[in-house]
Protein backbone atom coordinates (compact mmCIF):
# COMPACT_ATOMS: atom_id res chain seq x y z
CA UNK A 1 0.00 0.00 0.00
CA UNK A 2 1.36 3.43 -0.96
CA UNK A 3 0.76 6.28 1.51
CA UNK A 4 1.28 9.88 0.39
CA UNK A 5 1.07 12.55 3.12
CA UNK A 6 -0.81 15.74 2.28
CA UNK A 7 0.62 19.28 2.41
CA UNK A 8 3.47 19.74 4.88
CA UNK A 9 3.03 16.31 6.52
CA UNK A 10 5.76 13.66 6.56
CA UNK A 11 5.59 9.89 7.11
CA UNK A 12 8.24 8.69 9.57
CA UNK A 13 9.28 5.18 10.62
CA UNK A 14 10.55 5.19 14.21
CA UNK A 15 13.95 3.61 14.73
CA UNK A 16 14.10 0.68 17.14
CA UNK A 17 14.56 1.64 20.83
CA UNK A 18 17.89 1.06 22.50
CA UNK A 19 18.24 -2.35 24.15
CA UNK A 20 20.97 -1.20 26.58
CA UNK A 21 21.85 1.95 28.47
CA UNK A 22 25.17 3.72 27.90
CA UNK A 23 26.48 1.85 30.96
CA UNK A 24 25.59 -1.53 29.46
CA UNK A 25 22.42 -2.29 31.47
CA UNK A 26 19.88 -4.29 29.45
CA UNK A 27 16.46 -2.61 29.53
CA UNK A 28 13.20 -4.58 29.83
CA UNK A 29 10.44 -3.64 27.36
CA UNK A 30 8.50 -1.81 30.08
CA UNK A 31 11.44 0.56 30.73
CA UNK A 32 12.13 1.48 27.11
CA UNK A 33 11.10 4.90 25.94
CA UNK A 34 9.78 5.40 22.45
CA UNK A 35 12.64 6.80 20.41
CA UNK A 36 12.47 10.36 19.14
CA UNK A 37 14.48 9.34 16.12
CA UNK A 38 13.23 8.01 12.82
CA UNK A 39 13.61 7.73 9.07
CA UNK A 40 11.65 9.79 6.55
CA UNK A 41 9.62 7.39 4.39
CA UNK A 42 7.43 9.79 2.39
CA UNK A 43 6.85 13.55 2.09
CA UNK A 44 3.84 15.67 1.26
CA UNK A 45 4.00 18.30 -1.47
CA UNK A 46 5.05 21.07 0.96
CA UNK A 47 3.50 23.89 2.94
CA UNK A 48 1.06 26.07 1.02
CA UNK A 49 2.20 29.69 1.11
CA UNK A 50 -0.04 32.76 1.06
CA UNK A 51 0.86 33.43 -2.59
CA UNK A 52 -0.45 29.97 -3.57
CA UNK A 53 2.96 28.37 -4.15
CA UNK A 54 4.37 25.43 -2.19
CA UNK A 55 7.43 25.79 0.06
CA UNK A 56 10.13 23.28 -0.77
CA UNK A 57 10.81 20.79 2.03
CA UNK A 58 14.27 20.62 3.60
CA UNK A 59 13.71 16.90 4.20
CA UNK A 60 14.31 14.09 1.74
CA UNK A 61 13.22 10.46 1.70
CA UNK A 62 15.68 8.40 3.71
CA UNK A 63 16.79 11.25 6.03
CA UNK A 64 17.40 10.18 9.62
CA UNK A 65 15.70 12.77 11.85
CA UNK A 66 15.02 13.78 15.45
CA UNK A 67 11.51 14.92 16.36
CA UNK A 68 9.62 16.24 19.39
CA UNK A 69 8.41 13.78 22.05
CA UNK A 70 4.70 13.96 21.32
CA UNK A 71 4.92 14.71 17.61
CA UNK A 72 2.57 13.24 15.08
CA UNK A 73 -0.13 10.64 14.96
CA UNK A 74 0.71 6.95 15.20
CA UNK A 75 -0.69 4.86 12.36
CA UNK A 76 -0.35 1.19 11.44
CA UNK A 77 0.02 0.36 7.75
CA UNK A 78 0.26 -3.29 6.71
CA UNK A 79 1.37 -4.28 10.22
CA UNK A 80 4.12 -1.63 10.46
CA UNK A 81 3.91 1.36 12.82
CA UNK A 82 4.57 4.85 11.48
CA UNK A 83 4.12 8.48 12.51
CA UNK A 84 2.51 11.16 10.37
CA UNK A 85 3.61 14.61 11.56
CA UNK A 86 4.05 18.18 10.45
CA UNK A 87 7.45 18.98 9.01
CA UNK A 88 7.86 21.66 11.72
CA UNK A 89 7.85 18.89 14.40
CA UNK A 90 11.15 17.61 12.98
CA UNK A 91 13.93 19.18 15.04
CA UNK A 92 17.05 18.05 13.17
CA UNK A 93 18.46 15.91 10.37
CA UNK A 94 21.14 13.46 11.56
CA UNK A 95 24.19 12.85 9.42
Amino acid sequence: MKVKPIGEKVLIKRLDPEEKTAGGIVLPDSAKEKPQEGKVIELGEGKLLKNGERAKSRLKKGNRVLFTSYAGTEVTIEGEEYLIMNEEDVLAIIG
